[in-house]
């Protein structure tokens, strides 16, 4: 048997056992197997390692793209520059670490983007938002983080006024927020200052619109959720898996 799976914490939002097995079924990978592996603590890897030696392959969600690496062998060149990882391949002892988010996310994004879309800002600084900042820092977008927390190089929530939303007119929600169960709650950005010429992207697919999407389309922006991102990426994963 040829074993995948999910690792990270909470997995109820998580669709990728049905997608991985459903594509097994469709595609007579009768030898191939998708679970979730909701662990508490990312010091547990190695112990589901150890009790699944036959793992080919993981998928990392929240919150340990970035705690993970810690754990790796090694890690590709992209992964590294980014810092977080959401793929991994386990080969002859070898636990080797990747990032698919930035190909999902680029595919997803780029044939959305029109001429005045040259600023966004990135809410949230986790393993998501690092690929998001990779992907931008490609296509030569400036962008800001936006942060809960005091630091220098991000801006906080309560500093987002009409100025900024004015002039970056791409908001990329790569936090929780909003996922579901908690489909009541949102970022708190100055929705009101939001227009046409805005495009928000959520990172999250589960709800298919969030309170964060719903807001920005009453205000007439371009919106799009992350399951094209999540089915692109999924797809680059298996490809690393039978590489």
């Amino acid at each position: 048997m040829n074993r995948f799976g999910l690792i990270g914490f909470p997995l109820g939002h998580s669709f990728s056992q049905q997608y991985f097995n459903n594509k097994f079924k469709t595609e007579n990978l009768n030898d191939c197997f998708f679970e979730l592996f909701p662990i508490e603590n990312v010091e547990s890897f190695p112990e589901l390692l150890h009790a699944h030696k036959d793992l080919k392959g993981l998928a990392v969600t929240i919150p340990y793209k970035q705690t993970i690496i810690n754990f790796l062998t090694s890690i590709d060149e992209a992964a590294s520059e980014i810092g977080a990882v959401n793929c991994i391949k386990i080969s002859s002892q070898k636990i080797i670490g990747f990032n698919t988010d930035v190909i999902g996310f680029e595919n997803s994004i780029k044939p959305i983007l029109k001429p005045h879309h040259k600023k966004a800002l990135i809410l949230g600084t986790g393993g998501g938002s690092k690929a998001v900042q990779f992907v931008f820092k490609k296509l030569g977008i400036e962008f800001l983080l936006v942060s809960r927390s005091e630091n220098q190089q991000h801006i906080q929530y309560q500093d987002i006024n009409e100025l900024i939303c004015d002039d970056y007119n791409i908001i990329v929600n790569a936090t929780p927020v909003g996922m579901t169960p908690n489909n009541d709650k949102c970022p708190e950005i100055p929705f009101q200052f939001l227009s046409e010429k805005h495009l928000l992207f959520d990172l999250i697919y589960n709800p298919a619109e969030t309170l964060f999407l719903q807001k920005g389309r009453e205000a007439g922006a371009q919106t799009k959720n992350g399951h094209e991102m999540l089915i692109t990426q999924a797809e680059a994963n298996w490809k690393i898996w039978n590489q």
